[in-house]
């Protein structure tokens, strides 16, 4: 019986590669009767999907480290246990410390996250049995497993990095055990998020300072400690940031353009914005009401400090958001944190300021003082209400938000507690003389009345935002310590200070008992914080790669 004819198409794939032509088998029969058996198809060929048809062995060369880290990885779980008396105990425990997930049972996907397009080989078993060769590792795999611990321990921060919060579904992973790094190394990530430390210890002075009910010792000894921890404490963290981009080139303009640690800048004017007001409180006697006394020139430069803090903030505020708007990062509602509050709050605080410092000033000084500072309240204000619709759009699309992020919650009591706080000290720091059209209808009593009223309304606002916040952190709390954990610190302070104004001014005793429990309150938080925050720089929770600002994570 002689062979099936041929079409023209398969008569051309023989003629093209005669070289396989040689590899097929003959037919079976004598060789005078029968024709040697037409090759097989291209088509029909089985080839590895790896393999490319030029170079057969390309698909090797191309093999990634992780792939050829298998190699050494510890046999499946379901052998035989009786075989564990001949392992080797510092074989296992190399590759125990070679593997990148301890609980994983394969590579795939270990390394930024990715899900490897082939699957992971059977892990060979690296004990052996009396009488077996000892397995050594190639030098493939020696090069290949000091690239990974490379990445896992130190990567460059263009690199992805497994996420120090966790994802919606994905457990918080802190089993790693994490190498000791240079101190260079940690200070690569160092973030502009550290000045909330700096702006809570400020905002904390000043509470000391507004106390209803004072002892001798409060203010002059515990209140003047703290204004001069907080100076070293602005001054240090400034050092350590202005380190960190002079060692790492680059790294100045990636921190203000960062998707998330560029929201902190601000955090550099606020910090400021409490040593302004601190320094008048207590460097500034409140009762020299001449402008000739013996404080003259400290008085001077904190008019001058104010006016540049003016400048700065707005030219902040317009520049970060015209940064923000330029589509340069995608923002979804679902992606919504009160840190885009931020860029707004240091403008908004100058009138905080300007209600601290105006009643010092000589009168012509202190009233376009007062109006600017009124200006930039209303400017904060009015923004913060208008990312407070999409926050509230936010929680009621997707819920509140992970554990680790719920202290920022508190973020949002901020700007109407500043602002019914800057309106009653505003008022009260009207020269008694102003009168507009010199008619006697918009006094200072007239101005001091409306500030009361606004600041009501203002104050019930922050109350909600601050029982929400506290729900929500009770609900989840969070287990890892983050920098936005200060947030539960100084927006909170704004909203004491401004419970005690509103009880100074309609002298009520219980508001004012009210607001020196809370002050106690506050002191033991900062002090929590504080406690956690010196622990997870010592435990390398922050500080350290994949674990600060500098990594996006929501």
């Amino acid at each position: 019986m002689s062979a099936p004819l041929l079409d023209s198409s398969e008569i051309e794939t023989n003629r093209q590669e005669p070289e396989h032509d040689r590899s097929q088998p003959q037919a079976a029969g004598p060789r005078s009767s029968h024709r040697p058996a037409p090759p097989i198809p291209r088509s029909m060929r089985r080839r590895p999907s790896h393999v490319s048809h030029q170079d057969p062995f390309e698909g090797r060369r191309q093999r990634n480290p992780e792939h050829r880290l298998s190699r050494l990885s510890t046999s499946s779980d379901d052998e035989s246990s009786g075989l564990d008396q001949f392992r080797d105990p510092e074989k296992d425990d190399l590759v125990r410390d070679l593997q990148l997930d301890s609980r994983a049972p394969t590579l795939r996907g270990s390394i930024s996250g990715t899900s490897l397009p082939y699957a992971v080989p059977e892990r060979r078993r690296l004990s052996r049995l009396p009488g077996e060769l000892e397995f050594k590792p190639s030098p493939e795999d020696i090069e290949a497993t000091a690239a990974i611990t490379t990445i896992k321990n130190d990567a460059p921060d263009n690199r992805p990095f497994p996420s120090p919060t966790p994802s919606p579904g994905h457990p918080h992973d802190h089993t790693h055990a994490r190498p000791r790094l240079s101190f260079r190394s940690r200070l690569k990530h160092f973030t502009w998020a550290w000045y909330t430390l700096s702006m809570s210890t400020g905002g904390l002075s000043l509470l000391i300072h507004a106390q209803p009910h004072q002892f001798p010792s409060l203010t002059p000894v515990l209140g003047l400690a703290v204004y001069i921890i907080n100076i070293l404490l602005f001054t240090l963290i400034t050092a350590l940031l202005l380190a960190r981009f002079f060692l790492n080139t680059g790294s100045f303009v990636g921190s203000i353009t960062h998707p998330r640690e560029g929201f902190f800048v601000p955090t550099f004017l606020l910090s400021i914005a409490t040593l302004i007001t601190s320094t008048q409180k207590y460097c500034i006697p409140s009762h020299i009401q001449s402008w000739g006394g013996e404080r003259q020139g400290l008085r001077w430069a904190i008019q001058i400090a104010f006016w540049v803090y003016v400048a700065l903030s707005t030219c902040l505020a317009v520049a970060q958001y015209s940064f923000v708007f330029g589509r340069r990062h995608s923002f979804g509602l679902q992606t919504m944190m009160p840190t885009w509050i931020l860029p707004i709050f240091p403008v908004m605080l100058s009138g905080t300021i300007a209600s601290v410092i105006a009643s010092t000033q000589p009168p012509a000084m202190a009233l376009p003082i007062i109006v600017s500072g009124l200006s930039c309240q209303g400017l904060g204000i009015s923004v913060a209400a208008m990312m407070y619709a999409h926050m509230v759009g936010r929680l009621m699309q997707s819920g509140l938000p992970d554990r680790e992020h719920r202290p920022g919650l508190f973020m949002c009591v901020g700007p109407p507690s500043f602002t019914a706080l800057a309106f009653i000290g505003l008022a009260q720091s009207l020269p008694g003389s102003f009168d507009v059209n010199m008619d006697g209808l918009l006094d200072s009593s007239i101005m001091l009345m409306m500030a009361i009223v606004g600041a009501g309304f203002l104050w019930a606002l922050s109350f909600w935002w601050f029982a929400i916040a506290v729900l929500a952190v009770v609900q989840s709390p969070p287990k890892y310590f983050h920098l936005g954990w200060w947030a539960s610190v100084f927006p909170n302070t704004g909203f004491i200070l401004a419970t005690i104004s509103l009880g100074k001014v309609f002298q009520n005793e219980f508001v004012l008992w009210f607001s020196t429990a809370m002050s106690i309150v506050l002191v033991a938080v900062y002090g929590f914080v504080l406690f956690h925050c010196v622990r997870a720089v010592v435990v390398k929770d922050i500080v350290y790669p994949g674990r600060d600002e500098d990594v996006e994570d929501h």
